[in-house]
C-alpha cells in the first residue's frame, strides 16, 4: 500500500497557493512538505492542519493506492 496526495496538488492550483504558502497557513514543517512531495507517509495530524488550514476533508488531498501481489 501506497499514498498519493495528487489531489493536495491539484486543491493548491485551484486555490491558486504553492507549498510555502501551504505550509505557513497549515503550520507544518519544510520536513512534511518536502515527504507530502515525494508521496511519503505523514502523521495523521499533520494532515489533519492541512485540512484545517484548507477547510477540506482528508479524502480531498489524498487516496491510498493499492498494488495487485
Amino acid at each position: 500500500m501506497s499514498v498519493n496526495y495528487s489531489k493536495l496538488w491539484k486543491l493548491l492550483i485551484d486555490k491558486k497557493m504553492n507549498k510555502s504558502q501551504l505550509r505557513s497557513l497549515a503550520g507544518i514543517s519544510t520536513n512534511a512538505i518536502a515527504k507530502l512531495g515525494k508521496n511519503e507517509f505523514v502523521s495523521l495530524e499533520t494532515l489533519e492542519k492541512i485540512c484545517l488550514a484548507l477547510n477540506c476533508n482528508i479524502e480531498d488531498i489524498m487516496e491510498f493506492t493499492f498494488s495487485a501481489t
